[in-house]
């Protein structure tokens, strides 16, 4: 039963922000939505910097703004909804929940995200 109510939670939680996400520009001055800490201290971007501008983009069909606002983001969502499916399927799949959480597949995406990070900041992505 808390399995349920948890799953109800999370969901409502998803669609308020993409409700959210989808009513509100993340691109448009004076809007709701926090700045990066990271960019606004150091003046370099973080590898999550454009999220939520790719999200909005997302949200109302633009997959090639999406891109353009953060790349990795738009790449590591149907890798979130592997790991996604795997947690939830935990039980029923445990060699799948082995193969998706082993720590060889956590070390590829840490440098992935690293490597993300460095390049934007190099080529100005």
């Amino acid at each position: 039963m808390r399995k349920i109510i948890y799953f109800f939670i999370i969901v409502a939680v998803v669609v308020m922000a993409a409700a959210i996400y989808f009513t509100y520009d993340p691109a448009k001055p004076g809007n709701i939505f926090p700045r990066c800490f990271f960019l606004t201290f150091t003046g370099y971007k973080c590898p999550g910097c454009g999220s939520q501008r790719a999200i909005h983009s997302l949200l109302h069909g633009d997959f090639l703004q999406a891109f353009r606002f953060n790349a990795a983001l738009v790449v590591a969502l149907p890798i979130l909804v592997v790991f996604a499916i795997s947690e939830w399927k935990r039980n029923s799949w445990p060699r799948f929940y082995e193969i998706v959480n082993n720590k060889w597949i956590g070390i590829t995406i840490l440098f992935a995200v690293v490597f993300w990070w460095i390049i934007r900041n190099v080529f100005n992505f």
